[in-house]
């Protein structure tokens, strides 16, 4: 539940702030006619990211047990280099975001509305397939669908409310402090996933080591236990964990945080 309350909150407020600024430079432009092509867009954005989850969800359940092996394995390396490159391109690009999106509009513009469409859409949809896509391989290293799907709910709600007080200046926020906190929770949590897409290769072969445990617990903590659904869900804990596995987590922890901590000049997103 936690790991997904964190992935929903970060991605979802992300992606609030971007429409807030969108919306904000429509109104302050005078140009509100131009509304309904941006929500038109943000709402696209919101059903692809949903059909892709769906799509994930149905595809893992319709292949074979080596199929879904791979699938789940490769799918899992992909959210982590995607989630990877999203931290640090947010790092980099916050202080300069508000004047992109303004550059965007104002371009889309002389194409007519349709093009400030699908300058929402894009905007949203990166967020929103990234969410999907991470948001499916975190659930599989969990056995805990119910609280996991709520820990989502939740998470996305919260970022909404956030989102909405931020753009009506109803609330204030050091997001600089907040998405360097998250950005370093998701690595945490995106770890464990890579552990997880570890094991699934390991157990279709195409990685070595696969009896070789660091350590095995499951005599006396179930894998499906709050316990260790809670600790598989957070930090990518596994009851009998590999060493390949511990090597690989520790080596992408060590390095990532290292690069994503450096200190680095940046300017808050909103003001």
């Amino acid at each position: 539940m936690l790991s997904t309350f964190l992935i929903a909150l970060r991605e979802g407020l992300e992606a609030a702030l971007i429409v807030g600024i969108l919306v904000a430079y429509i109104v302050k432009t005078g140009r509100r006619n131009l509304l309904p092509p941006i929500w038109t867009g943000v709402g696209v954005a919101l059903l692809a990211s949903f059909a892709l989850g769906g799509f994930l969800s149905f595809t893992s359940a319709e292949l074979s047990d080596r199929g879904e092996q791979f699938f789940a394995g490769t799918t899992s390396f992909l959210a982590v280099a995607l989630v990877t490159w999203m931290v640090f391109w947010m790092k980099r690009a916050a202080r300069t975001l508000r004047d992109e999106l303004h550059g965007k509009v104002d371009n889309a513009l002389t194409a007519g509305p349709f093009a400030v469409a699908a300058a929402a859409f894009f905007a949203v949809a990166r967020e929103g397939l990234e969410t999907s896509l991470f948001v499916y391989t975190n659930f599989r290293t969990v056995d805990t669908t119910p609280a996991a799907s709520v820990g989502l709910v939740l998470g996305l709600a919260v970022a909404v409310i956030l989102g909405y007080l931020i753009y009506k200046r109803s609330i204030k926020m050091n997001l600089s402090k907040f998405f360097t906190v998250t950005g370093v929770a998701l690595i945490i949590v995106a770890a464990g996933v890579l552990s997880y897409g570890i094991h699934e290769y390991q157990e279709l072969g195409w990685m070595p080591g696969d009896n070789s445990y660091a350590w095995d617990i499951s005599s006396w903590m179930a894998k499906d236990s709050i316990a260790g659904s809670l600790l598989a869900g957070t930090i990518g804990f596994d009851v009998n964990t590999s060493w390949v596995q511990l090597i690989l987590w520790a080596s992408y922890l060590a390095l990532v945080l290292r690069l994503y901590l450096k200190p680095s000049a940046q300017k808050v997103l909103v003001k």
